[in-house]
């Protein structure tokens, strides 16, 4: 069934005088919901056939001092005419009650808990298809991370963000938790000054001045997105603008090299359109959180959540802004309708982030990338096995993924594979007319491979000799898959099997000649047992404790600390203590935890210091990892 219904708006306010805000409609569009089986999300506790939420209002004060969020929640409800009650998701939430439009008071109950899934929040709406949920989040609420002033640059505010991927929101806001429900939204926020609150909705006028030192900051998104998207960060932030529909907030002791770092994004999104059409958010802002941060990157609708990990001085890694940007298509736009087809949002988006790459720095780096992701594929089939479930691109429920390097790197692969056997004109052609087809709406994997067949394929033949079913539902590499550029890393490869061969370590000056991508390939090819006078050789050459690209020290500290290599362990400590991004918080704990009784009581006293610093994110992963889960 597919439902496309228009509704009156109910908030639009003046822009904002400091940012160029685009105007946001005053209509709202419903978006479809799938009813194919491999399209119903086993993460949600919703019925939306039933009744679903079409859009959410939020009226929220932020309070620091008890580290909770709370007001209400007004649902839209589009429902069947034989339906009296919404089954909502909910972690932890405190619901005081649940009003209809008149003020009556409307039952629910709130069902058992489940560790992943938090619990099903009913609510008896009878005829009224408007609510309102009055709640508070829990303070420790798994989508929220409040810091203290200390845990911030500039040491004298607090500090909050949000991180709602994939299931996390229903820890702060009671909705449909799924991404196959999609949703309008608008929002009042309050919050203490002289603190800014951003959202991933476009800001309606300037703050207002509410008395007792408080201000509220409204917004909009009258496109409806999944509500993993709904995001909130709330600090002493600045704002500099980069282009007409561009810009980055940061603290401000950050955001001079923020913006250094991010200056050619405008720059990008013309890119990005240039390839597959025209940029349907308004605006493209972004914010440099706190290194608590857990991943690289948050594509959310209009403000991408970006770690400050990613800021090296040089634009080296700006390859994080791309992907996040290019998600605006694939993910944003077009959205997998269940967590078991990740690879639509995260693959497609990989692809299209070399892409973009490719166009603002060029081929070089590109073609170097893509062999770094290659690589990883390698590695991960290598690890669990190539014919494991879990590297297929499609995971059906029980069947959990192999990981990134498959959602990521394989899905990308997969594009990339049909770019060169059908010519990009033709490739390009066809995802731009996918993303046009399905934009804000959710879609499967057996929508994409029926559309692949019919636009890209043609024919039954030609769809068998692409191997696309291959592609999307086997596990491992197929046959066809297009092989990175060998002479990609031919200078790196070089030094490598110098290295390798004689312990020839690359002169000072070439390596700081090296891309990024070439620095990460030598250190990954280094032996995996090198001594304690090797490792120091290479350190002092090669400067690499004192890098200021984290993805090389990672890897350095990595290689280092799996050698029992002490004077790591000073510049690991700082590192840990500093940076909660995922991505390097939890293998450099699995490494100390792997190395015995050398390691396992490094890994405590660090955790043990800085626990207190990750968002949840990392805490259940590193949880693991020390056998605290």
């Amino acid at each position: 069934m597919r439902l496309f219904v228009m509704a009156a708006g109910t908030m639009l306010l003046g822009a904002c005088a400091t940012i160029d805000s685009p105007t946001v409609s005053t209509e709202r569009v419903i978006a479809p919901i799938l009813t194919t089986a491999d399209a119903l999300d086993t993460s949600t506790y919703a019925q939306p056939q039933i009744a679903r939420v079409t859009h959410v209002a939020l009226d929220l004060a932020l309070d620091f001092s008890r580290n909770s969020v709370g007001g209400t929640a007004t649902l839209d409800i589009l429902a069947r005419s034989d339906a009296n009650q919404i089954v909502l998701d909910s972690d932890g939430l405190q619901v005081r009650r649940v009003t209809a439009p008149d003020g009556s008071e409307l039952r629910f109950t709130l069902g058992a808990s489940d560790p992943e899934k938090g619990a099903p929040l009913t609510v008896s709406i009878g005829d009224h298809r408007r609510i309102t949920v009055h709640y508070s989040a829990n303070p420790q609420a798994d989508a929220l991370q409040w810091l203290s002033p200390e845990q911030t640059a500039g040491k004298q505010h607090p500090f909050l963000f949000s991180q709602g991927q994939a299931i996390l929101n229903r820890s702060w806001i009671p909705t449909q938790d799924s991404p196959g429900i999609r949703q309008t939204w608008e929002a009042r926020v309050t919050a203490p000054a002289p603190l800014d609150v951003v959202m991933s909705g476009i800001r309606q006028g300037e703050p207002e001045d509410v008395g007792d030192g408080r201000r509220a900051f409204r917004f909009m998104m009258d496109k409806p997105v999944a509500p993993y998207l709904i995001a909130i960060a709330a600090g002493d932030i600045d704002f500099r603008a980069i282009g007409p529909r561009t810009g980055v907030w940061a603290e401000p002791a950050v955001l001079p090299r923020a913006h250094a770092e991010v200056v050619e994004t405008e720059a990008m999104v013309e890119a990005a359109e240039e390839l597959y059409g025209p940029y349907r958010w308004g605006r493209y802002d972004m914010i440099v959180l706190p290194p608590a941060f857990p991943y690289g990157g948050m594509e959310n609708p209009v403000m991408t959540f970006l770690t400050p990990t990613f800021i090296a001085g040089d634009r080296s890694l700006t390859g994080l802004v791309a992907h996040e940007l290019a998600h605006s298509w694939s993910g944003n736009l077009v959205t997998n309708a269940v967590w078991g087809d990740s690879w639509l949002n995260e693959g497609v988006t990989s692809y299209f982030e070399n892409r973009i790459v490719e166009e603002i720095y060029g081929a070089t780096r590109a073609r170097q990338e893509v062999a770094l992701d290659y690589t990883a594929i390698q590695e991960a089939l290598a690890e669990v096995g190539a014919d494991a479930p879990g590297t297929a691109l499609h995971q059906p429920d029980g069947v959990e993924s192999a990981g990134s390097a498959i959602i990521y790197n394989k899905g990308a692969a997969f594009l990339r594979t049909l770019e060169k056997e059908v010519g990009r004109e033709r490739f390009d052609a066809w995802l731009r007319q996918w993303f046009d087809k399905h934009a804000f709406e959710p879609a499967t994997s057996a929508m994409i491979y029926d559309d692949l067949k019919a636009n890209l394929a043609g024919s039954e033949a030609e769809a068998q000799r692409l191997l696309l079913r291959e592609w999307i539902y086997a596990p491992g590499l197929p046959a066809n898959v297009a092989q990175p550029d060998p002479a990609a890393f031919a200078a790196t490869d070089a030094a490598s099997a110098a290295y390798v061969s004689a312990r020839t370590i690359p002169a000072a000056g070439a390596w700081q000649g090296w891309t990024s991508a070439e620095r990460q390939r030598f250190l990954q090819q280094l032996p995996r047992e090198l001594t304690t006078a090797e490792l120091a050789a290479l350190d002092s050459q090669l400067g690499l404790a004192q890098t200021g690209n984290n993805e090389e020290l990672f890897l350095w500290l990595q290689l280092a600390l799996a050698n029992r290599y002490q004077p790591a362990v000073a510049r690991t400590e700082v590192f840990l203590g500093e940076v909660g991004r995922n991505k390097f918080v939890s293998p450099l704990y699995a490494t100390l935890w792997g190395e015995g009784e050398w390691g396992r009581p490094i890994a405590r006293r660090l955790y043990s210091a800085y626990r207190g610093r990750y968002h949840a994110v990392t805490q259940r992963a590193v949880d693991r990892v020390l056998g605290r889960s």
